[in-house]
């Protein structure tokens, strides 16, 4: 649980100085932009999972790679579907990373610290990715007010920073915490 709470603090603080960033420098939704930020952003979520297994630099790879598939898409889908498709990409995003926990991370059920075993069953680990979607889906979903009304000098980032937190934990939780 420790793993879970830290990793979504940690990458709560990552969004809310993306945040800060969108808000403070003015960006507009471009492409470059979305990207780059995607791509950083899983980059650390990446980095984070893989540091659970000494596997920071993989982590890291495949988060960026995560990231920037999902901004991609993100930006090829919105045109056609609106800006409620981040919701949908954001769900499908931890099915992904359900995947990159389970290349890294291949017993996540062992006992503290994580030692080598049989890799999870395909079985659960489409479990943990569906806990982890429809969990950090709403959690995503319920902070997404956040950024209305736009006034970035107005906004309370603790606010932020506790909103991330809040639609992270259920993912982290889903795919780090053993089970019992």
């Amino acid at each position: 649980m420790r793993n879970a709470l830290l990793g979504a603090c940690l990458i709560a603080a990552v969004s809310t100085v993306g945040d800060f960033v969108w808000a403070g420098l003015h960006l507009r939704h471009r492409v470059p932009y979305g990207l780059a930020h995607g791509a950083l952003l899983f980059l650390c979520i990446g980095a984070y999972f893989g540091s659970l297994e000494k596997q920071t630099l993989k982590g890291a790879i495949y988060g960026a790679a995560i990231g920037l598939a999902a901004a991609g898409s993100f930006y090829v889908l919105a045109p056609v579907a609106g800006y409620s498709v981040m919701f949908f990409i954001w769900a499908f995003v931890w099915i992904a990373l359900a995947v990159l926990v389970h290349r890294i991370l291949p017993a996540p059920i062992a006992p503290a610290p994580i030692a080598r075993t049989a890799p999870i069953a395909p079985i659960a680990l489409v479990i943990r990715g569906l806990f982890a979607m429809v969990g950090s889906g709403l959690g995503f979903y319920l902070i997404s007010g956040i950024w209305r009304p736009f006034d970035p000098h107005g906004w309370d980032y603790a606010v932020h920073f506790l909103s991330w937190s809040v639609a992270y934990l259920p993912g982290f939780l889903a795919l780090t915490v053993k089970r019992s």
